[in-house]
């Protein structure tokens, strides 16, 4: 019995031997013979892992013409462990660095880590890179990774593009998607279309022998992935009519932003002064950014939409649009003007009085526009001013004003309309009035507009009532198109009362300020302004739409410091409307002048 048992024991003893040596036996079989995952982690010493950057999308104007492109550069990157007893001096010399510049380089690149690839010399040339090939075997450690800049084949549009630079620290903590040295739009389209624009990197696993140079694919290639061009995008901009808004605006500081109102695609959005974009791209980028960011001229800045303005007589008809909703302002309606000499505003004009509203908006009419506001915030229909200015704000913002439309690109600043809390807090509860607040009747003291929101109440009085979000991008790709992402937004004005200030907004085009710059078989209705400007001279301001009747632009136009609005800013406006509709500039006197117009 004894024996039986004894037997028993050295049988389970064999089997857990048994057993146990089979599963290591299938352990090895499947290490060595299926999983490679060891033997790539045995071959990280010869490996070479680069990165396959995708070319971004390209971008077209809204007729398919070419704006940005791709061209190839080439970084040198380092894996610090790898690199021993290199000719510091000869590498040097090859680069064009200082010993200090790749000690320092080097120090970065060990800090990052000793056994990842680096970024240590960064957008080198084509011309570089060749010579710098022949000898790459004499510095291990070191390799080229190819990538694209980009390339604008006009220097137009440097405002509305953007551009594109080096990831930082906070950028990769925020994404996984970027590693340091990776590219990024910073500003313009480039920004705010990133995710489509950028692509999908990929990876190749390169051999790499004891002197440093490459001898095939890993496994020919079963562990690559290839990169993934970026989406193309069409933008809304007509490119012809941006460079002809360009070169108008050449030795002016302002903007131009013109929209088709029927849509809100912006066919123009130009930023003056301006730069050339191909001054931030490659190596050079830093030091022309900082020398640009010191001109005093500050031709970085987006005026479009981060310049603020008073609006000046440009906004009496949205006044007199509250007026007519809130019953206190008819056809009928007539108030007197006593001309330079009216109280408590006076009229810059000579002209008849009384005057209802069409020909108060037609010789842009100081005190009929403080009557008409004076009313508005004096209605007996609500408790008090603060009620009714409330009203009257609500209307104003429901036109586009005092808050971001939410157009496609970053840093839309949102303008000033001025909250009744607000003048509460400067002159105290129940202690303002109409009379307090009389500047804003004619789109002076606390309002600020941006040009693109000028522009965008151009294109509401065109549509007599609403506007379609303002956007830049027509499509990514051929097919993916935008227009429908972009709401429809309607005022709470009735759409009757637009029917009035446009009419009058006609007859500034052809009777009033504005009928010096008619343009031959096209109805322009617009409106000038003088916006004062308290720190210098006056800016110059217009907004129109045309044609009257089937309006496709709706445009403004501001220059700062140039005085009236009919000398400087009307006259582009009109220019810019011509060249959309005619193609062509028969008016080539005014054509003349205001290129050859330096303000600054």
């Amino acid at each position: 019995m004894a024996n039986k048992s004894l037997a028993s024991r050295k049988q389970t003893v064999i089997a857990i031997f048994l057993a146990t040596g089979i599963i290591f036996l299938g352990r090895l079989f499947y290490l060595q013979i299926i999983d490679d995952s060891y033997e790539l982690s045995a071959n990280n010493n010869v490996l070479r892992y680069v990165t396959q950057y995708p070319a971004r999308g390209l971008i077209y104007d809204r007729n398919g013409k070419l704006l940005v492109y791709n061209e190839a550069v080439y970084d040198l990157m380092v894996l610090p462990r790898q690199v021993k007893d290199i000719d510091t001096l000869e590498f040097c010399r090859l680069l064009d660095i200082t010993p200090e510049g790749f000690v320092q380089r080097m120090k970065k690149a060990r800090d990052y880590s000793r056994f990842k690839p680096s970024l240590f010399e960064k957008q080198i040339s084509k011309e570089t890179y060749g010579y710098l090939e022949e000898k790459m075997y004499r510095f291990p450690g070191f390799f080229v990774q190819p990538r694209t800049l980009r390339k604008y084949p006009e220097p137009m549009g440097a405002h509305l593009l953007g551009y594109v630079g080096e990831v930082n620290q906070s950028i990769i903590d925020k994404d996984p998607y970027y590693k340091s040295g990776d590219y990024i739009g910073i500003s313009g389209i480039e920004k705010s279309y990133e995710e489509d624009l950028r692509g999908r990197k990929g990876i190749k696993i390169r051999m790499v022998d004891v002197h440093n140079r490459e001898v095939g694919s890993f496994q020919n290639g079963l562990y690559d992935t290839l990169a993934v061009m970026g989406k193309d995008l069409y933008l809304t901009i007509d490119a012809e009519l941006q460079q002809y808004g360009e070169l108008l605006m050449q030795g002016k500081m302002g903007s131009v932003v013109a929209i088709e109102p029927s849509s809100g695609e912006i066919l123009a959005f130009l930023s003056s002064p301006t730069y050339d974009p191909n001054l931030l791209v490659g190596r050079v980028r830093g030091k022309n950014f900082s020398e640009l960011s010191k001109d005093p001229v500050k031709p970085l800045l987006n005026r479009a939409m981060m310049g603020q303005y008073p609006p000046g007589s440009t906004f009496k008809m949205v006044n007199d649009l509250v007026g007519l909703q809130e019953g206190v302002l008819n056809t009928r309606t007539h108030y007197t003007c006593q001309g330079p000499g009216s109280s408590p505003i006076r009229c810059t004009h000579h002209h008849q009085s009384p005057l209802d509203v069409y020909i108060a908006i037609q010789q842009s009419c100081n005190p009929f526009h403080w009557q008409v506001y004076r009313s508005i915030l004096n209605n007996p229909r609500r408790k008090n001013v603060k009620e009714n200015y409330t009203a009257w704000r609500n209307h104003v913002m429901s036109m586009g004003f005092g808050h971001k439309l939410g157009t496609d690109m970053q840093f839309e600043l949102s303008g000033n309309i001025p909250s009744a809390e607000k003048f509460d807090a400067i002159y105290g509860k129940g202690r303002w009035n109409a009379m307090t607040v009389r500047s804003l009747s004619i789109g002076q003291g606390e309002i600020l507009v941006t040009p693109l929101q000028l522009a965008n109440s151009a294109a509401v009085m065109a549509n007599r009532g609403y506007y379609f979000v303002p956007h830049v991008v027509k499509s990514i790709g051929v097919n993916e198109t935008r227009n429908e992402k972009f709401n429809k937004v309607t005022s709470t004005i009735d759409p009757a009362y637009f029917e009035i200030a446009v009419e009058g907004m006609r007859q500034v085009a052809t009777m009033g300020t504005a009928r010096w710059y008619q343009i031959e078989d096209i109805t322009m209705c617009g409106k000038t302004g003088t916006a004062e400007n308290p720190h210098g001279k006056d800016h110059s301001l217009f907004m129109a739409f045309a044609p009257a009747d089937q309006p496709v632009i709706a445009i403004a136009v501001i220059i700062e410091n140039s005085g009236f609005g009919s000398t400087w800013a009307l006259p582009v406006a009109s220019l810019m409307i011509e060249k959309y509709i005619k193609r062509e500039v028969s008016r080539k006197d005014i054509e003349e002048r205001m290129i050859n117009g330096k303000l600054y």
